[in-house]
């Protein structure tokens, strides 16, 4: 972190949009990314710090989350933007790290620095690379810290110096500073260096999900931002002191990682609006589908079929989140949850957010329930969206954003720098290996 800049809230918002990707597939007259583009004016419009591509590897999963490959998307979308940053989200459990390195290292080049990561080692889809079973939490967050150290290696294979211009404008590359990596792991053998340019920004921002106790520990090695599901203050303030103690003691600075949260808000012009539009999602929910859903968000492997709506689940439903090899931090959420007393009706509703943050008043309202997290220092970025509906646009930019800029907690929408590094306030990593004399 910069410790010469006042801390602001960042903000970040879905590059999707309606029609979606399937509605526009069936249109011969318009490509799947017009959605896409049109969100992505409206958020760099708007002074957003960054767009999220989020991904899964499953059909029908969620949605159409995953209907169009991440990477590819923002390195389209980066040729009509100019500042706002781009992240996307990859696997590393089905990815190689050289290529890795190549795809992120080519997206903050043609978007001028403004490439982010958001690393999952994927919860599901192992179907689709193997016949091999999905390997537990422990072996996917292994491979994903070999990865990272080869891919960092990668990005630093380019020492300063290695790439100038001479006299008349031509590029010259002193070999000698392009180092192989020479990686021999677990994993991967990997000799190195890559074969593309110095980036950028040295490496793109690295963004982590995972809350397991797995996910916890790389989080807290290696990312700059975790993005966490984090449904109540409580939660929040534990899981954030936990990961950074444990980033204080691997060394890493104060304040890291940064905690992104996306907010689930309801918005209303007045706090009986925000109501009644709350109750109208609430009416709408298929309460059987929503078993299914309770089901997935425990680890899949219970069956509510018969339990009552409108009791608490029975402790003997509840898993061990030890023994579930799939988004472990997610069954602990709702495990607590139940624990807490919450119906089967209730924690339903709450799984139509997934387990993240949600809310619901006037952009006034909303704003204070978003500094209460901020000032308690659990909240470092946040994810809205809505961009592309006409009236969550007002409440939103003109709403809770307006606000929340007027109380100073988020800056003013301009971009204060050339990369999304710098924007962020994040400070450029060290290169690994000491340029000789």
């Amino acid at each position: 972190m910069n410790p010469q800049r006042p801390r602001t809230l960042r903000t970040v918002t879905a590059a999707a949009g309606k029609p979606g990707v399937y509605e526009l597939a069936l249109d011969p007259g318009r490509s799947t990314l017009d959605s896409a583009v049109r969100v992505a004016g409206l958020a760099e419009a708007a002074g957003f710090d960054a767009l999220f591509v989020p991904d899964l590897l499953r059909f029908g999963a969620q949605g159409t989350i995953g209907a169009q490959e991440p990477l590819l998307t923002v390195a389209a979308l980066s040729q009509v933007t100019r500042d706002i940053g781009l992240i996307a989200t990859v696997s590393t459990t089905f990815h190689h790290p050289f290529n890795l390195a190549r795809m992120f290292g080519t997206l903050d080049h043609i978007s001028n620095g403004r490439a982010a990561w958001n690393l999952v080692t994927s919860a599901i889809g192992e179907e689709n690379f193997s016949a091999d079973p999905l390997p537990d939490p422990e072996e996917r967050y292994a491979r994903a810290a070999e990865t990272l150290d080869v891919v960092h290696a990668l990005w630093d294979s380019w020492q300063p110096g290695a790439l100038t211009l001479d006299p008349d404008g031509r590029a010259v590359v002193d070999g000698s500073r392009v180092r192989p990596i020479d990686h021999a792991g677990r994993y991967f053998t990997v000799a190195g260096p890559l074969n593309i340019p110095p980036l950028p920004q040295r490496r793109p921002v690295l963004i982590q999900a995972g809350q397991s106790d797995a996910g916890i520990e790389l989080g807290a090695a290696y990312a700059e931002i975790v993005f966490t599901s984090l449904p109540t203050l409580d939660i929040a303030r534990e899981h954030t002191a936990r990961i950074r103690a444990r980033a204080a003691e691997l060394g890493r600075a104060e304040g890291l990682p940064l905690i992104f949260s996306s907010f689930h808000a309801t918005f209303g012009a007045t706090e009986e609006e925000a109501r009644r539009r709350v109750q109208e999602r609430i009416d709408a929910i298929d309460y059987e589908r929503g078993r299914a859903a309770v089901e997935d968000m425990l680890g899949g492997g219970v069956d509510l079929s018969g339990q009552p709506l409108d009791k608490p689940l029975p402790e003997s439903l509840l898993p061990r989140v030890e023994s579930v090899h799939r988004r472990r931090g997610r069954v602990d959420v709702f495990s607590r949850r139940a624990r807490d007393g919450l119906t089967l009706r209730q924690l339903i509703v709450e799984a139509q957010d997934t387990g993240h943050w949600s809310a619901a008043g006037t952009p006034e309202q909303l704003a204070d329930a978003v500094e209460e997290r901020f000032r308690a220092g659990v909240l470092d970025v946040i994810s809205v969206h809505g961009l592309d509906d006409p009236q969550e646009h007002d409440f939103i930019v003109n709403g809770l954003l307006a606000e929340l800029r007027r109380r100073g907690i988020v800056a003013p929408a301009a971009y204060e720098g050339g990369t999304l590094r710098e924007n962020l306030g994040l400070e450029l990593p060290r290169v690994a290996v000491p340029v000789p004399a």
